[in-house]
């Protein structure tokens, strides 16, 4: 197989112009360029590759056509390494063998034989309505075929001379219960993928037959597909192997690491959860953020810390009582404080009790965010090991706070905002338009839920907002493509994508916003300034149409008649007087 030639030395997407003879840039960065890239010298096509050649006729070209590595079909493209649909799949299931009949070494199926062996038996099959015979259909070659193309196979119910194990997924065992104890590794050795692999494809006990009907219950409930179904059972057979002792309950820590065996993780957390043989040892992103700042510091001190980490993603419901803090923020409070506590430690502090104010103000960055995130965290720390009774005095009480460098908001560019209103990718659309109008965050776009919306209006935080008719049409148009495209999906959220869709979370953080140039937060701002100059300043009306606070309402009032956001001689409408 041919390789692809290099990449353009500078813009490193592109391939080179030419291999022979050697041209390291692409026709765009040709120096003196940029310069057309001619038309392919074979087929005349304009999406050129290299070597004068286009895309589908160079030999390396990602659309260059050659036979399946599996069963030779032709008809295959260099994605998933050259193997057609039934091969990938094939590839997952079965292992590396000699077929019985052709004497290739491949992937070997069942009745000992290869793919090309067992299509070709099934097509003799048809053409004469006898049994399957895989020996006689074989013995003087096989025909070739196109890839991915599937056949329709007439059901035979006539008896099958070749051996078969049986389709029907055996039946869970009844009263199937994990073992109390378990057996310790007495040494961490490296497994081998290629042996987890091959053991995989044979391994079975009562836990997997008891999570086997658990999955396919799942995945009927959640729409799964097939081949989401098989690779979570082929995960749990991977489990069975890695396992010391097989039938105990799985460690979350142990399924996160599958993922180096090309294991689908999240679907065989949320079966073994529904079996509950899941024993959830995950650490968060905090924690380890955490764990790694505060490594090297003295004991007493790494003790205390630890106390108010737990306060702060925990809460406590004793005196004094504080609600947890998101996870975001506590980091904040870590980045900020970190090198405060190292230097601390360095000097030989070994509590923080020891800490005074002294220490405190001499130990703060100058200026900047920095000094900022330095206070917050300083605050919070030493307030809740005071409230534990932790340390005897609080050296931040009273401490003057450094006001916080504010921006100005400004508003976008009118023409992008309608480009991402218009846009074809219906969530995006609809994500724009909700944020446009309505001036919604980021994260109550991801937590939104289809129960939310009622006859046109949306039920938010205690607020009835009715929906504006441009959103009212988008919300159309992306559920009509929800329904289309994932039609037995439960998730309750509004909106789901590819990963969300058979399972009940929320998507990411960055969905739908990687599909358009705009930003949540500054069309976010964009809205609430038109709002703030469309009313002439009322700051009781922006708080109450958008849910914000005071004080941040009177960010965007700070911007009426700023010379760089007013226009001359324009008047601003007020809002009419209430009756």
């Amino acid at each position: 197989m041919t390789r692809p030639p290099a990449r353009c030395f500078t813009c490193q997407h592109n391939r080179v112009a030419w291999v022979k003879p050697r041209v390291d840039f692409c026709y765009t960065c040709l120096p003196g360029g940029p310069f057309p890239a001619p038309a392919c010298s074979a087929c005349g096509s304009d999406a050129y590759f290299s070597d004068g050649l286009c895309e589908r006729c160079h030999p390396g070209g990602p659309d260059h056509l050659g036979s399946c590595r599996g069963c030779l079909a032709w008809g295959v493209a260099r994605t998933h390494n050259r193997c057609c649909w039934s091969c990938r799949w094939w590839t997952t299931h079965y292992p590396l063998g000699d077929c019985t009949y052709c004497q290739r070494n491949t992937r070997i199926g069942e009745q000992g034989a290869c793919r090309l062996c067992l299509t070709q038996a099934r097509m003799v099959q048809r053409q004469t309505g006898l049994a399957l015979h895989l020996d006689d259909a074989n013995r003087l070659g096989q025909q070739l075929f196109l890839a991915n193309m599937a056949l329709q196979r007439r059901p035979d119910a006539r008896a099958n001379p070749t051996p078969r194990r049986s389709r029907i997924p055996p039946a869970a065992p009844a009263g199937f219960r994990p073992p109390t104890s378990q057996q310790l590794a007495l040494l961490d050795v490296a497994h081998d993928p290629a042996v987890v692999h091959e053991r995989a494809l044979v391994a079975d006990s009562d836990l997997i037959g008891f999570c086997r009907g658990l999955a396919r219950d799942h995945a009927e409930r959640h729409g799964w597909s097939k081949r989401q179904t098989n690779d979570v059972i082929r995960s749990l057979r991977i489990l069975q192997v890695l396992q010391d002792t097989p039938t105990a309950k799985v460690n979350a820590s142990d399924v996160l690491a599958l993922s180096r065996y090309d294991a689908n993780v999240s679907s065989t957390l949320e079966v073994l959860a529904e079996a509950g043989l899941l024993v959830d040892d995950r650490i968060s992103h905090v924690e380890r953020y955490f764990a790694g700042k505060t490594g090297q510091l003295p004991g007493p001190m790494r003790a205390q810390l630890e106390v108010w980490l737990t306060v702060m993603l925990d809460g406590t419901d004793k005196a004094p009582r504080r609600r947890p803090r998101d996870p975001q923020t506590t980091r904040i409070h870590i980045l900020g404080i970190a090198p405060i506590l190292q230097a601390w430690a360095d000097a030989g502090h070994e509590s923080l009790a020891e800490i005074t104010s002294a220490q405190v103000l001499a130990a703060l960055p100058a200026g900047g965010s920095r000094r900022n995130w330095a206070e917050y965290g300083l605050r919070s720390l030493f307030t809740v090991l005071k409230g534990n009774k932790l340390i005897f005095t609080n050296p931040t009480a009273g401490m003057p706070s450094t006001p916080v460098n504010a921006n100005i908001p400004l508003p976008l560019d009118t023409a992008a905002v309608r480009r991402a209103l218009n846009s074809p990718d219906t969530p995006t659309a609809l994500a724009v338009a909700l944020v446009a109008f309505h001036a919604l965050t980021a994260q109550e776009i991801q937590q939104l839920k289809l129960t939310d919306i009622v006859d046109g209006r949306l039920a938010l935080d205690g607020r009835d907002i009715p929906l504006a008719g441009p959103v009212l049409v988008r919300l159309t148009a992306w559920l009509d493509h929800r329904a289309t495209r994932w039609p037995a999906s439960i998730n309750p959220h509004l909106f789901v994508g590819i990963r969300s869709a058979p399972r009940l979370g929320p998507v990411g953080k960055q969905f739908p916003w990687t599909k358009t140039e705009l930003r949540p937060q500054a069309l976010r701002e964009d809205r609430i300034l038109q709002e703030i100059h469309a009313t002439g300043g009322d700051i009781r009306r922006i708080c109450d149409l958008f849910g914000i606070g005071v004080d941040a309402a009177q960010r965007y009032a700070n911007t009426i008649a700023h010379p760089d956001l007013e226009q001359p001689n324009s008047s601003v409408p007020r809002t009419r007087p209430s009756r």
